[in-house]
């Protein structure tokens, strides 16, 4: 308790000098003093003071000028924001005192499941197509690539595989799923000969990329 009320009192002696220095404009100003007037009657309750009443702007409320029913229902609108403060700032430390236990059971992992129906590309040789996960905010794959062998005949190199292509992309965290953006990308690299100016072709089988294709989470 006494940490926190001493963190409570280097915040008003900052916002007192802040106060003071005459710099803010007006709406600042009297935000501020609702801020150090809320942070006082916080104060108070934790240390089990009086709660002092006060009207909407901070003053606090005469009671020789204010009605009975008025200062009555000032201080349960008071002692009823304050109790909701205190909520939270309990809530908030069990969230901070959580962070430092074990979470395995909280632990989620996720996975994306890929059905490759297709490829239309006008290549006349073989392709091989490497789909693979991307963050295009950090500039990097995030996951392996599934490969697809395809044929110059616009048929899977393994023909038993075909409308049967599909892949699942597995232990994704958290944290990949909360990424601003996620790409699927598709690198497709030509698989075949070089042709030589004068016209020899030499070798077979050289992998040379052709095109790229991707699409965001939507």
């Amino acid at each position: 308790q006494f940490r926190h009320v001493q963190q409570l009192t280097y915040s008003l002696i900052e916002w007192r000098s802040q106060i003071l220095s005459g710099t803010l404009p007006k709406d600042e100003l009297a935000e501020l003093k609702k801020k150090v007037t809320a942070k006082i009657d916080y104060g108070n309750r934790i240390l089990g003071l009086d709660l002092v009443v006060r009207d909407d702007n901070g003053n606090i409320l005469d009671p020789d000028e204010t009605s009975t029913i008025s200062l009555f229902k000032a201080h349960e609108t008071a002692s009823k924001r304050i109790e909701e403060r205190i909520q939270e700032e309990k809530s908030l430390q069990q969230s901070l005192d959580l962070r430092g236990q074990p979470i395995f059971n909280s632990t989620h992992t996720y996975s994306l499941y890929v059905n490759f129906k297709n490829f239309v590309c006008n290549i006349g040789e073989d392709a091989e197509l490497l789909m693979s996960l991307y963050d295009p905010d950090l500039s990097k794959f995030i996951s392996e690539n599934y490969l697809v062998r395809w044929g110059s005949n616009g048929m899977p190199k393994e023909i038993e595989k075909l409308n049967n292509l599909h892949a699942v992309f597995t232990d994704l965290s958290s944290c990949d799923v909360l990424r601003p953006r996620v790409s699927l990308v598709c690198q497709i690299v030509r698989v075949g000969r070089m042709e030589l100016r004068d016209g020899k072709r030499h070798t077979w089988g050289l992998r040379r990329p052709f095109g790229v294709a991707g699409g965001d989470r939507g």
